[in-house]
C-alpha cells in the first residue's frame, strides 16, 4: 500500500466509510462533470473600459507597470519599455502565432523562440486570460508560451488582449473548459500576480526571490490607441 493509499483508508476508516458507496461515489462524480461555481464577489462585476481600469489598479498594487496600446503597436511599445529601463535588446518567446505575427522589424530587438533555459534575461509571453478583481494574469502551458519564460528571466513582459480579461477567476476557468474541453486542460495553468517577491528573511521585501522581478503588462485594445 502506498503512502496515499494508507492516508485515505485511515480517512475513511474515521468516516465510517469504504468509498464504495453509490451516493458518495454519484456526488462525486456530479460534482466534477458539472463543475459548480462558489461565490463571485460582486466587485469584479464591471464592463468595458471599467474591468480594464480595475484590472490595471490591482495590477499595479502589486508592482506590476502597464501600458495600453493598439494592435499595431505591441512590438513597439516591448522595445519602449527595454530602452526605458536599459535592458538588452533581446527577448525570447514561444510559438505562439500572435506573437510570431508581430512587426518586429523596426524594433531593433532580437528574438528567439523556444523555452528558457535561464540564460535570458527578458521574455515575452501572450496570457490566455486577465482577472480584473485581483490583476491577475492567466497563462497555460505548451510550446505557444513556454511555462519557463514565466519563471526563469528577470523580466517578464505580458501580452494581453482587452477582450480576454474577465471579471474573476470562475470565468476564466469556465472559458478554460470551453477552449480546450473538459478533462483536456493544459497541463499547467499558471496564474501570476506581479512580479516574484518574498518577504521571508526578517520580513524585507525582495523582488524577483522565485522569478522574474519586474513584470510589465501589455494590454491590446482593438481599435489602436496610445
Amino acid at each position: 500500500m502506498s503512502a496515499r493509499d494508507d492516508i485515505l483508508a485511515n480517512i475513511r476508516r474515521s468516516r465510517g466509510v469504504t468509498g464504495n458507496e453509490a451516493p458518495r461515489r454519484f456526488a462525486v462524480t456530479e460534482r466534477l462533470s458539472g463543475a459548480p461555481e462558489g461565490v463571485v464577489p460582486a466587485r469584479g462585476q464591471v464592463e468595458g473600459a471599467a474591468r480594464i481600469a480595475m484590472f490595471r489598479t490591482q495590477a499595479e498594487a502589486v508592482s506590476a507597470t502597464m501600458a495600453i496600446v493598439g494592435a499595431a503597436t505591441v512590438a513597439d511599445e516591448i522595445g519602449r519599455y527595454l530602452r526605458s529601463h536599459d535592458l538588452p535588446m533581446s527577448v525570447r518567446r514561444g510559438d505562439d502565432p500572435r506573437l510570431a505575427s508581430l512587426d518586429w522589424s523596426q524594433t531593433g530587438i532580437d528574438v528567439s523562440c523556444g523555452p528558457s533555459d535561464g540564460a535570458d534575461l527578458n521574455a515575452v509571453s501572450h496570457a490566455f486570460a486577465g482577472i480584473a478583481e485581483t490583476g491577475t494574469l492567466v497563462l497555460v502551458s505548451g510550446a505557444d508560451n513556454p511555462t519557463t519564460l514565466n519563471f526563469l528571466p528577470d523580466n517578464h513582459i505580458v501580452i494581453l488582449a482587452a477582450e480576454d480579461i474577465d471579471p474573476d477567476m470562475e470565468s476564466v476557468w469556465r472559458r478554460l473548459r470551453t477552449r480546450y474541453g473538459k478533462g483536456v486542460l493544459p497541463r499547467t495553468v499558471n496564474m501570476i500576480t506581479g512580479p516574484s517577491r518574498s518577504a521571508d528573511i526578517e520580513q524585507t521585501l525582495l523582488l524577483g526571490a522565485h522569478g522574474p522581478r519586474r513584470l510589465h503588462i501589455v494590454i491590446v485594445e482593438n481599435r489602436d490607441a496610445a
